[in-house]
């Protein structure tokens, strides 16, 4: 006897179109007959009131911080964490929510991320006094979980990196890694003797006793670079935490503010910076330039989508002459986990042409970024 399968199974699954259907077209003459439960219905009006249109799916989140407030409330309960994130920024743009982010009571509703950090610190000059402690408490969640993400990685790349850099060829005995040595000396190899003859000695790099490497981050902090300024940061700080990198922290628009002496904490370094405004990256080049002791030693990494409002062929120039002086130069379009970024391509030809590869960079892959670039080998350009 041949069925068609189980017709329960079949009542089902039609119910769940049917019920995806009502959800998708909202309003109460959507034509699919399908009644909505509690939670259904509660998840209905809270995408109502962000994405309906007048006169049919809702009334919006009207303007008082308690309604949006329980509103965020509401989209938490029904939604996974990233979607909130999604629906927040949406709310953000569509709706013109921004002032309500300086009240207290919407800051301790809203799901931390990235691009809400972004947003408040371009409000930040605007924020009642009230309202910055809970900022700054937002904003703190977001980077102690970028930080438990990254920073150890980071620390264990770049260990690695500066170890692998202060390897001698003419180490002391007791210095010679033999692992290495007999791999790097198999081509020499005696069968009669069975024996490797080593030409070429490897040895440990000695624990740092004082700073190896030098690094400057030098950070575009106009509007569009909000979500590579927060990822940038707590990178300054991971690498100020390590003893054998000293480093360097330059935020620029149109004016150049050195946030080095903020490094111990990256909620201090967001705090200091002003996103949005001109950007003058020949201006931050000169600074970052001026403070270059050891070149040979020394990285450089821009941060920036390229679009130059000061002098074009002085920036290239710039970027030239730290190149022939021996820096390691390092352009990244983006710091972020956003997708490829708007850029000015005619400026990111002209330092490819220099040597120097223009790409967007996520916080995943930055620590290799870094590694390379600390042992003078080629970027893994994505």
């Amino acid at each position: 006897m041949t069925g068609t399968g189980d017709p329960a199974a079949g009542d089902v699954r039609a119910r769940e179109r049917l019920r995806r259907w009502r959800m998708v077209l909202g309003g109460e003459e959507d034509g699919t007959g399908c009644a909505l439960g509690a939670r259904d219905a509660g998840m209905d009006a809270a995408l109502s009131a962000l994405y309906g249109k007048s006169g049919r799916r809702g009334a919006g989140l009207g303007g008082s911080a308690p309604h949006v407030a329980r509103w965020l409330g509401d989209i938490r309960t029904y939604f996974p964490g990233s979607v909130v994130q999604v629906m927040q920024r949406d709310a953000i743009e569509r709706l013109g929510l921004s002032s309500l982010l300086l009240e207290p009571e919407m800051l301790e509703a809203v799901e931390p991320d990235v691009h809400l950090v972004g947003t408040l610190l371009s409000l930040s000059k605007a924020m009642p006094e009230t309202t910055r402690e809970t900022a700054r408490a937002v904003v703190r969640k977001v980077v102690e979980q970028l930080e438990e993400r990254l920073a150890s990685r980071t620390r264990a790349t770049l260990a690695g990196a500066l170890d692998r850099s202060a390897r001698t060829s003419r180490p002391r005995h007791a210095d010679i890694d033999w692992d290495r040595t007999i791999r790097a000396n198999l081509k020499n190899y005696l069968p009669e003797h069975r024996t490797v003859v080593p030409e070429r000695l490897i040895g440990h790099g000695r624990a740092a006793r004082a700073v190896e490497k030098e690094v400057i981050l030098c950070i575009d902090q106009s509007g569009s670079m909000a979500a590579s300024v927060v990822h940038a940061s707590v990178f300054g700080a991971v690498l100020a935490s390590m003893r054998a990198i000293a480093t360097r922290l330059v935020v620029f628009d149109t004016a150049v503010v050195d946030l080095t002496d903020q490094l111990a904490d990256p909620v201090d370094v967001l705090f200091g910076t002003q996103l949005g405004g001109g950007t003058d990256i020949n201006r931050a080049l000169a600074h970052c330039q001026s403070r270059i002791t050891r070149p040979a030693d020394t990285v450089v990494v821009l941060i920036s989508d390229l679009y130059e409002g000061g002098i074009r062929d002085e920036m290239l120039g710039r970027v030239a002459a730290m190149k022939a002086s021996g820096v390691e130069f390092v352009a990244l379009l983006a710091l972020s986990d956003e997708g490829a970024p708007a850029y000015d391509r005619e400026h990111a030809a002209a330092l490819a042409a220099l040597g120097v590869p223009a790409f967007a960079c996520t916080p995943d892959l930055f620590p290799e970024v870094m590694a390379a670039a600390l042992e003078k080998r080629p970027l893994p350009v994505p």
